[in-house]
Parts: C-alpha cells; structure tokens; sequence
C-alpha cells in the first residue's frame, strides 16, 4: 500500500509543484495576475513568514514528522529482512532531523521491489500522520463541548503590523469581534460574509440625536471631490468625518461631526424612519466618503468599539481570525477564551503534507 501511494504522491507532487511555479512566476510578471487569491506552496522561513511565536510548535512539528518519517523506513526494513542498525537525531542548523542505519550489503541483496516498498514508508507514515493531525483538529470541538460552546464571534490570533487594524484604538490579539456595523459575527466565515455585504451595499447610516447634532457639529462648508463625493470636513483632521443627511426642509445636508462622539452608541439606520423610536427627534446621518471607502462600527470584546474607515478588503485581511472556544458559566476559568484552531495539532498536518511532496520527489 505504501508503495503505491509513495509512487502516486511522486506525480502528484511534481504536478503541484508545477502550478506552483507557475502561479509564482505569473505573480512576478503580473501586478494583479488572476490566480493571487489561490494558496500555493511557499517556503517557510522562521522570522519571516513565521511569526516568532509559532516557532517552538513548527520546530516539534519538524521534529515528530523527521521521527514518524524515519521509523517508518526503519519498520519497512525489519520486514523486508534488513539489518536495522540504528536510529539517531540531528540538528542542521537549526532544524532538528532524524536518521535510520541499514545494512547496505542487505539493502543492495533484495529485489527492487522490496527497495521501493523501504524508501516509500516515510512518505506512507508522514500521510498517515497528516491525517491524524487533521482528524484530531476536526474532531476537538467534540471533545471540548460539555465544557465549552462556540458560536460567540472570531478570535483574533494575529494582527500585521502597521496595519489599518493595529493601533491604540485598533484590534489586538485575544479580541472577540461579535459585529460589523448592524451584521453580526458568529465565527470566520461571518467574518468574510459580513465584509463581502459591507463591500457590495451602500453605506450604513447612523441615528443621532438632532440635538447632539446641534451640539457638535463643526460649521464648515462643502465641498465636491474629484470623486463626484462631498466633503465638509478639514482634510487634516483624523477624529471629523463629513457627513450627509436630511430633514424636512432639504434633503441635501452636510455636517461635520467627531465620528466616536457622534456614532459610537448611535443605532444602525438607512433613512430617518429607521430613526423614529421613543418619541425622540434623530436624523440619519450617513458618512460622505470617497467612492468604495467605508466606515465600519467594530465591536470587539473587551475593548471599545473600532472605527475604520478605508477599503473593507484592507481590513479584512489585516487580521487572522480564528473560530473560538468559550467556557460554559460556572466552569473553571469562565473569563478565558480559547482557539478552536490550536496550533500544535495544526503545524504537524501542515508539515506532514509538505514533507510528503518532498519525500515522494527523492
């Protein structure tokens, strides 16, 4: 069986290494090549594309695949009537490895077949491996229920540095997002599908006290952007955003309003009649903004709400968020919250698949 697979994953690896080089090339040529959103195979590269975090974890992970890998050699000798002589680990630079000793007198006396059926059950355990560091990372949740209940928002395991996302006001690592403007956030996948909504509808409004109004707003004249857009507000200021609404005497108003002070208790609207609750006079008051640039509400446990405002893709992408596991009230340590994508489990997949393409390719 190992055979088998060894000599299918050998083709299958150079097909994937093949597009690999492939979408690399046309993602040096071109600036915007239609295959950029696909995953492709890179070279990990520990304080590079490694955060320096996850190091410890990709290290034990080379280190249980180089063991797996070479015990299984070391298995298909015993069978095949090998002398085994030894097993021993090494450190090549940094990177921990592992080696079996055979008798090469022996290895050299069987047929070929049984030499195939030796060198093919590294790659036949690092699959076997792979599969079960993706069924263990499948099958956690189920473990963890009676203690545990998912569906409160998206961790956030990771913010870039320098991003739209980081900052003082910013996301950090350990937030829960529960909301985008009015769509809630459940797991990752709301994440992306509240974006993607964010993206393809108008802007959201907010309701605010006509009184508020009064009070802060800034007297500025508008004025039209190269966009077709208006704008009411000093191009300096980092804390004003220009804003447009209507009343009973002309539809076209603008005022610039402090965003926080103006919105950040304000309910979700899209026009004035979404304003009209308890008898209180609100307007809707919607942000006048470049075309495609959007200002989107984050709620994000435990800190304040997180005004962004640019493209929501820039968003999107400048975290990594992952499902999380909340602990059931009454339990121990009820105030922490847990990754459902731990990373332990996650390294030795990953790292089994990769060790695969190149085990089946030497």
């Amino acid at each position: 069986m190992g055979m088998v697979f060894g000599i299918m994953a050998m083709f299958g690896s150079i097909i994937l290494l093949f597009k690999t080089l492939m979408q690399t090339l046309s993602q040096m040529m071109y600036e915007n090549p239609d295959g950029s959103h696909e995953q492709v195979l890179q070279v990990v590269v520990p304080g590079v594309n490694l955060p320096v975090s996850q190091m410890a974890y990709f290290f034990v992970a080379i280190l249980i695949s180089g063991v797996i890998h070479e015990i299984g050699h070391g298995v298909a000798a015993i069978r095949e009537q090998v002398r085994f002589n030894g097993f021993g680990m090494f450190i090549f630079i940094i990177y921990p490895g592992a080696f079996v000793d055979l008798f090469t007198t022996h290895l050299q006396l069987i047929s070929p077949v049984q030499q195939l059926r030796i060198f093919c059950a590294g790659v036949w355990h690092n699959f076997i491996l792979g599969l079960a560091a993706l069924v263990s990372l499948l099958v956690l949740p189920l473990f963890l229920l009676p203690f545990y209940y998912t569906g409160a928002g998206a961790l956030i395991t990771e913010v870039i540095e320098d991003s739209p996302a980081s900052g003082p006001r910013g996301l950090f690592v350990g937030d829960l997002v529960t909301q985008l403007e009015d769509c809630r956030v459940l797991s990752v996948e709301d994440w992306h599908s509240c974006m993607k909504e964010i993206i393809y509808r108008p802007q959201t409004g907010y309701c605010v006290n006509e009184a508020t109004l009064q009070w802060v707003q800034a007297p500025n004249r508008a004025f039209k952007r190269l966009d077709g857009t208006m704008e009411c507000c000093n191009n300096n200021s980092l804390t004003d955003i220009c804003f447009t609404y209507s009343n009973n005497l002309d539809s076209h108003l603008y005022a610039c309003l402090p965003a926080r002070r103006a919105i950040e208790s304000s309910g979700i609207c899209r026009s004035n009649t979404d304003c009209q609750k308890d008898f209180v006079p609100e307007l809707c008051l919607i942000p006048s903004l470049e075309n495609q640039t959007r200002l989107i509400r984050v709620k994000h446990q435990p800190q304040m709400d997180m005004l962004f405002v640019g493209y929501p893709l820039h968003l999107q992408y400048a975290v990594v968020p992952v499902p999380c596991l909340m602990p059931f009230k009454g339990t121990k340590h009820t105030s922490r919250m847990y990754s459902i994508d731990p990373p332990l489990p996650h390294w030795p997949y990953c790292q089994d698949w990769s060790l695969l393409v190149l085990e089946s390719l030497f």
